[in-house]
């Protein structure tokens, strides 16, 4: 039963991978509101904010979730995603991570 209670959590992690794979070109259409402060590629112009264009697609989701849900603490950040859904963050990770930036390798 131990090796089971093992397993399980990786098993839904894996099946909840697909959920949140994200659309580049719906997220792309979504950026809109993050290009005022991230650039319209997510090169910040600046180094007030983050240049978050290349960072892994899951660790901006992660990011992304936790300001939503309060873990992850900055008000700006927290506002910019209060309404939006989880589709619509994995939409903007995915756009994100698909451009060229920090950790991009092409």
């Amino acid at each position: 039963m131990n090796s089971l209670t093992k397993w399980v959590p990786i098993v839904l992690a894996l099946v909840a991978l697909p959920a949140s794979a994200g659309d580049v070109a719906a997220g792309k259409a979504k950026s809109a509101t993050c290009a005022a402060c991230h650039g319209a590629d997510g090169n910040s112009p600046t180094p007030d904010f983050p240049k978050i264009a290349g960072q892994h697609q899951d660790y901006l989701m992660r990011a992304l979730l936790d300001y939503k849900n309060g873990n992850r603490k900055n008000p700006i950040m927290q506002g910019q995603v209060a309404n939006l859904s989880k589709a619509d963050l994995a939409d903007l990770a995915a756009w994100f991570a698909s451009r060229k930036g920090l950790h991009t390798v092409r």
